[in-house]
């Protein structure tokens, strides 16, 4: 039987991707609004709950996201989902709900409308 018939999951289930960058010119970005205590955070909680590693959950960190005006901000693929957070149990509720269970925090999403 040949193998090339048989899909190939993804190395991950899910990514999450948070803007870590930081402007040199005064101009507002999430780095000044807790993005690296964030990150930390959602590193710590994806081990601690067993979610971390091939098959499950990566979390990474990214430059300029390209939607500073809605800061901080987070995007989970593979379904293109935005966040913004604002402290340590919103990142909790990500975790929890859409990392752990697939299921979006409808009161975090990022507006459409909001980019740089």
């Amino acid at each position: 039987m040949s193998t090339s018939s048989i899909p190939t999951p993804g190395y991950f289930s899910r990514h999450i991707f948070f803007c870590l960058n930081e402007r040199d010119n005064g101009q507002d970005c999430c780095a000044q609004h807790g993005a690296q205590a964030a990150f930390d955070r959602c590193k710590a909680l994806v081990k601690e709950a067993g979610l971390a590693g091939p098959g499950q959950v990566r979390v990474n960190k990214a430059g300029c996201l390209d939607r500073c005006a809605a800061g901080p901000v987070a995007v989970v693929y593979p379904e293109g989902t935005w966040y913004s957070y604002v402290d340590s149990s919103d990142i909790d509720e990500i975790v929890e709900s859409h990392l752990k269970n697939g299921k979006v925090v409808e009161r975090l999403l990022t507006p459409a409308e909001l980019g740089r």
